[in-house]
């Protein structure tokens, strides 16, 4: 399983703090049935590099305190089609690229 983590802030998103990482991956650890393997994160919808680059640096510190907790976290998903190469050099381990392989979204507009 992963962890979402609300890197953004954004109140539209899902996720939990960050700084409530550590009280939630130790009530998980003594589960057996769960297996915790790391973060993910949907990071803020923005062409702003820096700004996206201290969300998956963030992240990627996340997954390293996660570690005394979860030794067989290895799992780091953030990124999309658009920022994934980004993503990557921060240490994501998974990215979401849907767009990139089907094509962007066609939203209807609502009634």
């Amino acid at each position: 399983m992963l962890i979402e983590i609300n890197i953004s802030g954004d109140p539209a998103k899902h996720g939990i703090a960050p700084e409530e990482l550590p009280a939630l991956a130790q009530a998980i650890a003594p589960l057996p049935r769960l297996n915790l393997r790391g973060l993910m994160c949907v990071a803020s919808h923005t062409d702003n590099s820096d700004q996206l680059r201290q969300q998956f640096t963030q992240m990627h510190s996340l997954l390293a305190q996660l570690r005394p907790h979860a030794p067989q976290a290895d799992t780091l998903s953030m990124g999309m089609s658009s920022d994934m190469n980004l993503a990557i050099e921060c240490g994501a381990t998974m990215v979401r690229i849907g767009s990139a392989i089907f094509g962007k979204r066609d939203y209807p507009n609502a009634a």
